[in-house]
């Protein structure tokens, strides 16, 4: 869990930490849709090529978004073991019972595992490149034709911006814990799959515990600072387009109609 990188800022001084949050935040909207949406190689790898030139020009470490696909090995390893033997096919490679290696299971399985680690990669971007603080205003300012409908724009971005920052630090808990435990002599590490997830859960009750707790202080503290929700609510820096925001949004719809077009030739 201390593996985990979703949901921390990388503070760096890049063109992508200076590009208005509401940009970056488009831009990952179009790489998720990018990518369900190819299948083929040829999307992929146009995908994968954006993505490390996004990794390059971010001036992230390669090493911090490998560690944070450390945590979704499990998955991985299942979705593309499942799709590799359970995948139907017409070019049967070799069969045991109801296990069938085929052609299109390799390539499905391929596909896949591309799928899921470009995700993983292209969203931690988007909280590794963004402080909280600016991509609650991005995403408020996105949602703010909802307030028409009285649609409570400004409490769901606060919500989803407190659950994404308090990720990395409920892993911690939970590391702080299981340590603290093996120190009393628990055993997490021995026995079958089921002896294992069966020893977890003793500390899912002192990490409910633990976020309880934190979200009652965080709630007391803004209570102290007079927060009141977005009712004369201003901002110290305000939000404004930039040349380069509008030539990088250019490129993005550029660079997404280009690559959706391609499942089509």
């Amino acid at each position: 869990m201390s593996k985990i990188t979703f949901g921390q800022y990388y503070p760096a001084n890049s063109p992508i930490h200076h590009l208005d949050p509401r940009v970056k935040l488009i831009a990952v909207f179009a790489h998720i849709t990018i990518v369900l949406i190819v299948v083929n190689f040829i999307g992929y790898g146009i995908v994968a090529l954006y993505v490390a030139a996004a990794i390059l020009v971010s001036r992230v470490p390669i090493k911090l978004l490998v560690r944070g696909l450390r945590a979704i090995i499990f998955i991985l390893m299942f979705s593309v073991v499942i799709n590799l033997f359970l995948s139907p096919g017409e070019n049967e490679i070799f069969r045991l019972g109801f296990i069938r290696l085929t052609t299109e299971g390799i390539f499905n399985s391929i596909r896949m595992g591309m799928r899921l680690v470009l995700l993983v990669v292209g969203s931690s971007l988007l909280t590794l490149t963004t402080s909280p603080i600016r991509l609650t205003d991005g995403l408020e300012s996105l949602m703010a034709p909802l307030k028409k409908i009285k649609f409570p724009v400004h409490d769901i971005t606060i919500m989803m911006t407190i659950a994404l920052r308090f990720i990395p630090t409920l892993a911690d808990e939970m590391e702080k814990i299981m340590k603290a435990q093996k120190a009393r002599g628990a055993d997490f590490d021995t026995g079958g799959l089921i002896k294992r997830a069966k020893s977890l859960l003793p500390i899912l009750v002192p990490l409910f515990v633990s976020a309880f707790k934190r979200a009652e202080e965080l709630a007391t503290a803004m209570e102290a600072r007079c927060y009141r929700g977005d009712v004369g609510r201003t901002k110290m820096t305000p939000l404004k387009m930039t040349p380069k925001d509008i030539i990088s949004l250019g490129a993005i719809i550029i660079i997404s109609t280009g690559t959706v077009l391609t499942r089509f030739l």
